[in-house]
């Protein structure tokens, strides 16, 4: 049984339970010595955090749990480091999701202007975070759920000497989705460009039986017209609804009564209600609605390949280096690979590139690539640029505009554009 220190930052999240959860079902391989949790937001870290702590003394587990909002005191002997953080927290959301809709934009937390936003509020905290990593736990691996995790953990890895491996819950939720309907012993190939059964490519097959793998509880589901997926020649992940169902997503948008922002508030607030019951010592249920369904699965499983030495597969994001011949090296990209001690090794792709999937792939990476630089510098051109190559952004005039307001309201989280030029 290998033992392990884990620090959680932003352990104040709802879905810290989850994360613990995960934990002690991998209690016959993975025993979590020291589990730190540190935020900077004092009440729910102390609600979640204590909830936690019944968890695992409800599970006989000796594991010291530590809470804390110092960051160089949480980070002391970490093994693993999960970043979990919202700068700005869910007021910022709805900011992203209410301001863009007034310019005929989408506000999204992860995609679109809002995602965009999300971004530059967030890796100048990240790269905080990362200088003292590798001041303090230099050997540590940084398992990133910080949304837009791509972007993130492009900056991370391009930018910073920490090792880390970016992580999403949809590609699992996905993958678990397609065997549960077609057989665990199914070849999926990711981005799911290929599903066979006992050899047998059924892919198509799946298309015209009208079958498609469940969308995130936070997204609405408008579905893929058939013809859509055939001419894309895959099964795109639920945030790609955005891209190929822009105009449903604005309508939602504008029409419904509250953004999603505002559900989370609620939805939150409930959970925390219900993590204050000192009875209670097991994850609720009503965690799945928030939308990080097999979060723990997918971060508890990653974290276990790395320490147990597994050998096993799993989709994270990690640096290109010549994967996809059509990316460049220092592009982070979301693929399978195999996890054991000394990282990810990608499994290698067949061959067989859709320029579809090329198209777009390279298009959203070079509006990634601006959105690090503008978050990192502060420019305004670097920004500009970002969101005209954005599929979902374009019209300049609004964009402007809508980044204008944007930047104006989130400036308490955005010092990098507030520097003398």
């Amino acid at each position: 049984m290998k033992e392990i220190n884990v620090t959680v930052i932003g352990s104040g999240s709802t879905y810290c339970p989850e994360l613990v959860d995960g934990f002690l079902k991998r209690q016959a391989s993975l025993k979590l010595r020291r589990l730190v949790l540190m935020d900077i937001d004092e009440r729910k870290r102390r609600i979640v955090g204590s909830l936690c702590e019944r968890m695992i003394r409800a599970a006989g587990c000796d594991t010291e749990v530590v809470m804390t909002d110092d960051l160089d005191a949480a980070l002391v002997g970490a093994d693993f480091v999960v970043t979990q953080i919202r700068v700005g927290k869910l007021p910022a959301r709805y900011l992203d999701e209410s301001i863009p809709v007034k310019y005929g934009l989408i506000g999204q937390e992860t995609t679109g202007i809002g995602g965009f936003f999300k971004a530059l509020r967030t890796i100048p905290v990240i790269g905080h975070i990362c200088e003292r990593i590798e001041a303090i736990c230099p050997d540590a691996w940084l398992i990133n759920f910080t949304n837009p995790s791509g972007i993130v953990t492009d900056f991370i890895l391009n930018h910073t000497k920490v090792k880390c491996l970016g992580l999403c819950n949809v590609p699992i939720d996905m993958l678990d989705d397609i065997r549960e309907n077609v057989g665990q012993d199914a070849e999926i190939t990711y981005w799911v460009t290929s599903v066979k059964k006992n050899g047998e490519e059924v892919l198509y097959k799946l298309f015209d039986e009208g079958y498609a793998p469940k969308v995130m509880a936070n997204i609405v589901d408008d579905g893929f017209d058939v013809d859509c997926l055939r001419a894309v020649g895959g099964w795109p992940s639920s945030y790609l609804q955005y891209y190929y169902n822009r105009e449903a997503k604005l309508r939602h948008l504008r029409e419904d009564k509250k953004t999603r922002a505002e559900v989370c508030m609620e939805i939150e607030e409930q959970l925390l209600k219900m993590y204050k019951d000192e009875e209670l010592c097991v994850k609720p249920a009503l965690l799945d609605k928030r939308g990080g369904h097999k979060y723990s699965l997918a971060a508890c499983s990653l974290i276990d390949s790395i320490a147990n030495d597994r050998r096993d597969v799993h989709v994270v994001n990690i640096l290109n280096r010549g994967t996809l011949p059509f990316m460049a090296d220092d592009d982070v990209v979301e693929i399978a690979a195999v996890i054991g001690k000394d990282g990810a090794v990608p499994v290698p792709v067949e061959p067989h590139w859709n320029r579809h999937i090329m198209s777009l792939m390279t298009t959203v990476k070079a509006y990634e690539k601006y959105t690090v630089e503008a978050a990192i510098t502060g420019d305004d051109l670097a920004a500009y640029n970002a969101m005209m190559v954005h599929p979902l952004i374009g019209d300049f005039a609004n964009a402007k505009a809508c980044y204008e307001e944007m930047k104006n309201a989130h400036r308490e989280y955005l010092p990098q554009f507030l520097r003398v030029k």
